[in-house]
């Protein structure tokens, strides 16, 4: 399979102009200071008028205040009752922020006891055109997830810890999330309530730990690529072909977590396949490693092979074969990081006949402005056997085809417990290529948005 010429040159644009495997740092923007300073003597007194310098002072003079005051600094205003500068992220909720600066998110329920957090999120999001993923419903405001979660993360610092994680999601990517490799509405695999809402049990597992080594039992997310299921956690609002079509959402069986190093982890388990509850669906190794390269870059492997799903109902039977996921995640700059993912699937039915062949490259640039702004942009080039009908003869459907997709959007704090994501997106195909698109087109394109509410 080779990249046409279209393909490269909007792959080298995207990594010209334009997170880590579990990318739960894909919303926590860094902190762009208000103006450098080297001043350790804490905030200015009120009614200072502090010095900013231009962008490329180096000498010290940055913003260096008088010392002694403890108050906070909104902008270029001293202030100890609240925020009165238009720059102040959070003005209103609590103490008076530097500019850029959101604060820590409020909590419903928190640490209840026990070292238990309880905690969730709703994403309600709008789109104009539907792709064959997760945004399957335009034009309409709809609730795609309301999310409950709680939590006990294990500490191993003192040596054994035991604990665990239930999720529970409802909205209309929660038929997405369900327990769908084996059709037999098994687990959550019936929890439907029209309308293409649904409910799910993505999580529910144990987790032991002692030292460096940890192991999970139950039912997980995956550890194969950058974007995950969990709104919070990924930058855009839409989702890459790749993640929704080539990769498992969950697993349930056993994975260990070795930390090796400060800079190398290593995972190896054994599952019931792809995407199951607590049933047979398969044979299948987990596994990989996280390597950091050096201080600004970490690579991550991970890959599963064995047999994925029996299929039930199908003729065909149970699909079986190979799948792995390769990610560079590169800090270019304080503020500046870039992603590189590639993956790849083969895998074969019962007949020997081949079921998916998939081949993809996602690329992203993400820019923190500040702790409540970022701009990000992601380019996917996929090639497809097995995936999407191409709309012409029926004896040359699914025969594969090469997809592209170019994503440019936006992350806004207005505040910490509210994450506005608006997006523009365009979906095409090679040539006469064709695929499944709002209209059957090989082209489109579409804004979308969504509003996430933490607590």
């Amino acid at each position: 399979m080779k990249l046409s010429k279209l393909a490269l040159i909007a792959a080298v644009a995207c990594g010209i102009n334009a997170h880590n495997l579990t990318t739960a740092s894909a919303n926590d923007i860094n902190m762009v200071s208000f103006c450098e300073t080297s001043c350790d003597c804490g905030e200015p007194v009120c009614g200072c008028e502090p010095v900013c310098c231009d962008p490329g002072c180096d000498d010290g003079s940055c913003c260096e205040p008088e010392c002694g005051c403890e108050v906070s600094i909104c902008g270029d205003t001293c202030c100890d009752d609240g925020c009165d500068s238009a720059g102040c992220c959070g003005g209103g909720f609590g103490d008076c922020l530097p500019m850029g600066d959101c604060g820590d998110p409020c909590s419903l329920f928190g640490d209840i006891g026990h070292g238990i957090t309880v905690g969730g999120w709703a994403q309600l999001g709008y789109h104009t055109a539907a792709v064959p993923l997760f945004n399957s419903r335009p034009d309409e405001l709809q609730l795609h997830q309301g999310w409950l979660y709680a939590e006990k993360a294990i500490d191993t610092s003192n040596g054994f810890d035991i604990g665990g994680r239930i999720d529970y999601v409802y909205g209309t990517d929660g038929p997405d999330t369900q327990a769908f490799g084996i059709d037999n509405d098994h687990w959550d695999n019936d929890w439907d309530n029209g309308n293409d809402y649904g409910h799910a049990l993505p999580q529910v597992y144990a987790e032991m730990g002692y030292g460096d080594l940890s192991v999970k039992l139950g039912h997980f997310y995956t550890i194969i690529g950058w974007e995950v299921v969990g709104a919070p956690d990924n930058f855009f609002y839409s989702h890459a072909y790749t993640m929704y079509n080539s990769e498992p959402f969950t697993h349930t069986g056993a994975l260990a977590t070795y930390n090796v190093s400060d800079d190398l982890s290593v995972w190896g388990g054994y599952t019931f396949g792809w995407d199951s509850g607590f049933e047979d669906n398969g044979d299948s190794f987990l596994g990989g490693a996280s390597l950091g390269l050096t201080d600004n870059i970490t690579m991550i492997y991970a890959t599963t092979f064995g047999r994925f799903n029996e299929n039930q109902g199908a003729a065909t039977g149970a699909e079986r074969g190979y799948m792995h996921s390769l990610c560079f995640d590169v800090a270019l700059s304080d503020n500046l990081q870039y992603i590189f993912q590639s993956d790849v699937l083969e895998s074969e039915d019962a007949t020997g006949a081949t079921a998916r062949s998939t081949f993809g490259i996602n690329q992203y640039l993400l820019y923190s402005i500040n702790d409540c702004l970022a701009i990000g942009g992601r380019f996917e080039w996929y090639n497809h056997d097995g995936i999407f009908d191409d709309g012409g003869d029926p004896a040359t459907a699914n025969n594969g085809g090469d997809v592209y997709s170019l994503t440019s959007g936006i992350n806004y704090k207005p505040h910490s417990n509210v994450i506005l994501r608006p997006e523009i997106r365009w979906d095409w195909a090679a040539g006469d290529e064709r695929f499944i698109l709002e209209d059957g087109d090989d082209d489109q394109f579409s804004f979308g948005m969504d509003s996430i509410f933490l607590f």
